[in-house]
């Protein structure tokens, strides 16, 4: 029976095209390269330029948050950027950054998974990991999508 799950498991493998290499670890160039349009994201987002990050996404990308509520609920918001662009004001600024990213990438994507800490007013709002997901067109990398976490127990610098 473990020998005919194990068989089916490499077939069903082998019939969607299981990728025959793993993503490689991002060289420098490649770290820069990659981080460049999330630091540019972060920076939008500080001073409230909607319009500046809609330049560094793919507009119909998502943006999905993953969080408990005050009540202990669970709490799963996801929007498009061009819906998270409606959000982002002059008057509702933030400071996000993140620390030691992982970064991975295969030809034309790359992925980044981060710790990060969020300020409103220079305090610690909250904090958790994210994860974005960069596709590279005309040279040129831009975020797709973005999936966080977010608490606000336990934060650095809290």
């Amino acid at each position: 029976m473990r020998s005919a799950v194990t068989l089916s498991l490499l077939l069903a493998g082998i019939l969607v095209g299981a990728p025959s290499r793993a993503a490689e670890p991002a060289g420098n160039a490649d770290r820069a390269a990659v981080l460049a349009p999330i630091h540019a994201l972060f920076a939008a987002f500080e001073t409230g330029d909607a319009v500046a990050m809609l330049r560094l996404v793919y507009p119909d990308g998502r943006v999905t948050a993953s969080g408990m509520r005050g009540d202990g609920a669970s709490n799963l918001r996801q929007m498009s950027w061009t819906q998270f662009a409606e959000r982002v004001t002059p008057e509702r600024t933030f400071q996000e950054r993140i620390s030691d990213p992982t970064i991975a990438v295969d030809g034309d994507v790359a992925m980044v998974w981060a710790p990060f800490v969020v300020r409103v007013g220079g305090r610690v709002a909250n904090c958790g990991y994210d994860h974005f997901d960069l596709v590279r067109e005309n040279g040129a990398w831009k975020v797709m999508n973005l999936t966080f976490s977010s608490h606000t127990g336990g934060c650095p610098g809290r």
